[in-house]
């Protein structure tokens, strides 16, 4: 009998797209180190790759990371590696997010595995408010293999419910919770960011993090800042605002940036290993998404003490108090974001006063031990263990 079959902890297999940086992976890294080494143990899939750097940020030295370079299309070539993965490691709890890994809930049941849970924390930009038929129909396909859901928002909950038809006592709402040790409610005065070439305290910096992918749509962000600063030269002289993340949209964004020749007003920070002190060094934060699910940064944001100007989208209007911590607008509208911005930037007392509001607010509703207990909860339950 191996080492691993005399463990008597609860092995808990993550499986992932891709075990890198995001706001869902951040997710999996604070669960991870968080649930009780003494009773839980872990491994992470990731159907593409996974990256060491990031691996790096689980503390804990027990978790294995498995990698199985998935090309594009279905997941279907790598169900025979799958189903030999589970049964090798026979975990407890299978535990599948987002619709790229759901798939594998299927060689999970014919492995036998006795708990696979499904995590739903948002669309792509490609369906972004779900009504995709194809993307329904195969949540619906794999209902049966799933023992139970995870929403991370009431509007994701009333999805699985609605359109997907999964009863209720089948979804559990487990919103995110952020580390508030991590992200100190920030002082009367932002302070520098390592690199920026906006630190003089003259200027109101406003700020985004997250990756730069089409559904985060800093193009929009961008195009509001650029409509606020042209429409009014004396916000201009004091305004800047900053871009941190890295991906694929990188390239757009600079050539629009060259082409408003704004270059002096916008820096593109790149990925950022310090977000704590990139959001200490903002004075308002602001999330132009055209989906989320339940958004890390928001919370993060609202930790951190910062107002936060978000988009309408999935689970946003569920963190974002209007009028109490920050501003709601609808998608893709750069005219009605700049309009936001400008009520911040014109009246810097409200952006205090709604920052500290935010950071009451995830203090009483979103503390990241209050998301761990929920989940170490649902694991124990569902595996018939005691708390």
């Amino acid at each position: 009998m191996s080492l691993a079959d005399k463990d008597q902890r609860l092995l808990v297999m993550h499986v992932v797209f891709s075990f890198a940086v995001g706001g869902l992976e951040n997710g999996v890294v604070n669960l991870i180190n968080r649930l009780d080494a003494r009773r839980f143990r872990h491994v992470v899939v990731a159907l593409t790759k996974c990256d060491p750097v990031f691996c790096a940020r689980v503390t804990r030295p027990d978790v294995e990371f498995v990698a199985l370079h998935k090309s594009p299309g279905h997941s279907v070539k790598l169900f025979p590696a799958l189903y030999r993965l589970f049964r090798k490691y026979r975990p407890d709890v299978v535990h599948t997010r987002n619709l790229a890994a759901l798939e594998t809930t299927l060689p999970a049941w014919l492995a036998g595995v006795p708990v696979r849970i499904h995590g739903e924390h948002g669309w792509d930009v490609t369906d972004p408010d779900g009504t995709n038929p194809k993307y329904r129909l195969i949540r619906r396909l794999h209902r049966p293999f799933v023992t139970h859901y995870i929403a991370l928002s009431g509007h994701l909950k009333a999805y699985l419910r609605e359109a997907i038809g999964v009863p209720e006592k089948r979804v559990t709402r487990i919103c995110n919770g952020v580390d508030l040790s991590r992200f100190e409610a920030r002082g009367p005065q932002r302070l520098p960011i390592d690199g920026s070439p906006f630190n003089d305290p003259a200027y109101y910096v406003l700020g985004t993090v997250g990756r730069l992918q089409a559904v985060k749509d800093q193009m929009n962000l961008l195009r509001a800042f650029v409509l606020l600063i042209r429409r009014r030269p004396d916000l201009a002289v004091r305004t800047r605002l900053v871009l941190a993340g890295d991906g694929p949209m990188r390239a757009a964004l600079e050539a629009e940036i060259a082409r408003e020749c704004v270059q002096d007003h916008i820096w593109l920070a790149g990925e950022r290993g310090d977000v704590p002190n990139v959001m200490r060094g903002l004075d308002c934060f602001v999330l132009p998404s055209q989906a989320e699910g339940i958004s890390n940064t928001i919370l993060e944001a609202m930790a951190g003490g910062l107002p936060v100007v978000a988009t309408a989208v999935g689970g946003n209007g569920e963190l974002v108090d209007e009028g109490v911590t920050g501003m709601l607008v609808p998608p893709q509208d750069p005219a009605l974001l700049a309009d936001a911005l400008e009520r911040y930037v014109s009246r810097p007392e409200l952006a205090v006063e709604q920052g500290r509001a935010g950071r009451l607010r995830v203090e009483a509703c979103f503390s990241l031990d209050g998301m761990v207990g929920q989940y170490a909860g649902l694991y124990q339950s569902l595996s018939g263990l005691s708390n």
